[in-house]
């Protein structure tokens, strides 16, 4: 008998003859409980938008010296990648200086990651280009690019803000890793495409048209490089070269290893220090009278923050955005959770991606006043954050330090650094972003289907724009989870007895595995079930998308291999269904096979896997049923195994399933009210005898006092396992054929 021990008040078995499932006042009760006690909730929702509060007064010595490196390490490497990002986005460099020092300093007061370092990226400064080339295409000569820039950031920031408050962050988790590995691998490829003109010197053409035309321009253009190569080609070749040597020294000498994994990080700054220098050295007296040098230099940057104000948030501006701010929207949300999760997966704490979304939502709406573009979490300064020690949030006032020292004590010594040199800086940072063969070859082993998406993503960002490829992307990536939710795996299953040859024969249980191959060891010999009987596991949750799964499948199997109910040789040809195959003289091609078939006698369901259903797919359980008792020209038994939700009871007992005993024409969700029968009449009970079975005994009380039955005697045809429903539906079909 499985049953259940009581143990005083606490006990987990339901009382005889108790129904199991949930009431509606219990369902609105659970709702109920925040609106009793209001204060509660608010006073933890309004902590919950400042974590710092939470840990600040824990703050310790031993942490300040793993931010102090850290900060200082990231604000060393965040100057120079500043104000290169800020070349992508077609800004003047200090802009990036802006976008770096919000970001670091107002979020570490909203921050629940430790690792995430906001600032400029690649792919937000490769979209900011874009749209500031929209709005002037729209306006021409109305709006300066930091103006739009802005206004965009603005605007971004206060949708992913609103996001954050709605607690809408789940909304990002529809987008799978592949697609944003796909839009940002052909992110990357376009960067590294339009600062290679850049880095060799190369003008002529547009560097922001699709990628594939600028590569094309930039070949033809070869015979034109200049003089900047010099300066770009090596800075090139020299990060690359501190970078393998530190990674092959480090492993050479792990004990010097931290040594080397500093000197690999400051490898952009000292590259950057010693390009400007030889330019300062080759160009300061070679300034020609149109006030040009013989190599692009980066020229006057503005000293301090010379453009905080209000931000100017003009109509036609926002109407010309608002075509491009949902791809700005989904790059700052989808980047900087990545990152934030990622992170906080690999070193042991969770994030809350709805507070990580207030975070950037913030550090946006108030960069706009400081002048800064759009800025998001990093890959690589995150990474680099981690390594270098960090343990809070607090790493990102030394690196505003950092910045504010740059901006206010370096900006001479900016006037000479070489733009070749940037654009080094630029693809050196940026080809990291490139997902790895290995990785999109994992793609395909674990999902071909994701990897098309990915492949997919690449192409189409690579052959027109990044607004494109994430669309592209996350278009595709919704289209995959709609077929896996209305195609849902579902198999027919049969029986494996399996033994622990360490204990004997004692140990044999009986498992239920697919009957088709592929899916279990193939020198294992699976029984199907007994004559007349399926059984059927459902792999998803049995939703209205996918309701038509269980009727098809259930149905195809009884047309195929058990006894049609009615002898149709003596039914006349125009008496036959419409639709049914037949002979010009009404003979049934079938009737040889058909005479050979067992009959239909029990469906057994699992619905372990089943954590949902809904109306329509228990009306379309009904139709099933009359289906395959219209089939089998008799009442067939309905068995469930292994319901795990209250609700899932509730709702199949609506539908007449559980007891044996139903409406012969019940509707549960009729579309055409005037054929929908009258359920208080007549009443159709299934004439199979019920035996005990283990965990239902309809006819078996228990004599014991401690111990009650696991399911509820009111539903007999609902089962604590599959062992017991098979076992159920193999007895009754015996008892019935005697």
């Amino acid at each position: 008998m499985a049953s259940v021990k009581r143990w005083g008040k606490n006990t987990l078995a339901i009382p005889e003859n108790a129904p199991p499932s949930i009431t509606t006042g219990e369902y609105f009760q659970s709702f109920s409980k925040g609106f009793k006690e209001p204060i509660g909730p608010i006073r933890r929702y309004l902590i919950s938008l400042f974590p710092i509060i939470q840990w600040l007064p824990r703050y310790n010595f031993g942490w300040l010296s793993g931010d102090l490196i850290a900060g200082l390490t990231v604000g060393l490497v965040l100057v120079p990648q500043g104000m290169s990002y800020a070349v992508i986005a077609t800004l003047p460099p200090e802009y990036g200086l802006y976008s770096s020092f919000v970001g670091v300093t107002i979020y570490c007061l909203f921050a629940t990651s430790k690792d995430v370092s906001i600032g400029p990226v690649a792919v937000m400064s490769l979209t900011v280009a874009q749209i500031i080339r929209h709005v002037e295409e729209k306006f021409p000569g109305q709006f300066e690019g930091p103006e739009i820039a802005t206004i965009l950031a603005f605007t971004c920031g206060f949708i992913v803000l609103g996001i954050g408050l709605l607690r809408l962050g789940w909304l990002v988790e529809f987008i799978p890793l592949p697609a944003v590995s796909g839009f940002m691998t052909g992110s990357a490829i376009s960067i590294v495409a339009g600062q290679v003109p850049g880095l060799m010197g190369i003008t002529g053409f547009d560097t922001r048209a699709p990628t594939y035309r600028v590569i094309i321009n930039t070949l033809k253009g070869l015979p034109r490089t200049k003089l900047d190569a010099a300066w770009g080609l090596t800075g090139l070749v020299c990060l690359y070269a501190i970078r393998f040597a530190c990674e092959y020294f480090s492993k050479r000498y792990p004990r010097k290893a931290r040594m080397w994994f500093f000197i690999s990080v400051l490898r952009n700054g000292f590259v950057v220090i010693v390009l400007t220098l030889a330019a300062w050295l080759y160009t300061r007296d070679k300034r020609g009278p149109d006030g040009n040098y013989p190599i692009r230099i980066l020229k006057d940057v503005p000293r301090g923050f010379k453009h905080v104000r209000q931000p100017r948030i003009d109509a036609d501006v926002l109407g010309a955005v608002g075509s491009q701010l949902p791809v700005a929207t989904i790059i700052l949300l989808l980047e900087h959770i990545a990152i934030s999760k990622s992170f906080g997966r690999i070193n042991g704490y969770t994030i809350d991606p709805n507070q990580e979304l207030i975070a950037i939502g913030v550090t946006n709406t108030i960069g706009s006043v400081f002048g800064a573009y759009p800025a998001t979490g990093s890959f690589s300064r995150s990474a680099l954050k981690a390594k270098s020690g960090v343990r809070t949030p607090i790493a990102g006032i030394f690196t505003a330090v950092i910045i504010i020292v740059a901006l206010y004590g370096l900006t001479d010594a900016f006037y000479w650094i070489p733009t070749g040199g940037l654009s080094a800086v630029i693809i050196h940072a940026v080809a990291d972003l490139v997902t790895p063969p290995d990785q999109v070859f994992t793609f395909w082993r674990v999902s071909p289907l994701e990897f098309i998406i990915w492949l997919a993503a690449v192409l189409v960002t690579v052959f027109t724009n990044i607004e494109n490829g994430i669309y592209t992307s996350v278009a595709a990536s919704l289209v995959l989870l709609l077929l896996r939710i209305t195609h849902p795996r579902g198999s027919l299953l049969g029986k494996v007895v399996v033994r622990d040859n360490a204990k004997g024969e004692d140990s044999e249980r009986t498992v239920f595995v697919p009957l088709e191959k592929g899916t279990h060891n193939q020198r294992i010999q699976v029984v199907p079930p007994s004559p007349g009987i399926v059984i059927y596991r459902h792999e998803e949750s049995y939703v209205y998308p996918n309701s038509w799964v269980f009727n098809t499948t259930l149905v195809s199997w009884a047309k195929g291999n058990t006894k049609r109910g009615q002898d149709m040789r003596n039914v006349l040809l125009s008496d036959r269904p419409w639709n049914e195959p037949c002979r010009r003289d009404g003979s049934d091609p079938n009737a040889e096979r058909n005479a050979s078939m067992p009959p239909l006698l029990a469906v057994v369901l699992d619905f372990s896997s089943i954590s949902q259903i809904d109306t329509t797919s228990v009306q379309s359980l009904i139709d099933t049923r009359k289906e395959l008792e219209r089939w089998a020209g008799h009442s067939v038994e309905f068995h469930f195994a292994s319901i795990l939700s209250p609700w899932i009871h509730r709702a199949l007992v609506a539908g007449g399933f559980g007891t044996g005993t139903y409406p012969p024409n019940h509707e549960l969700a009729p579309i055409i009210p005037e054929y929908r029968d009258d359920s208080s009449g007549s009443v159709h009970t299934v004439t199979h005898e019920l035996v005990a079975t283990g965990d239902n005994k309809s006819k078996f009380k228990s004599t014991d006092p401690d111990f009650d039955t696991i399911v509820s005697q009111d539903t007999p045809f609902f089962h604590v396992d599959l062992i017991a429903a098979v076992r159920a539906a193999e007895r009754n079909a015996m008892n019935n054929q005697v």
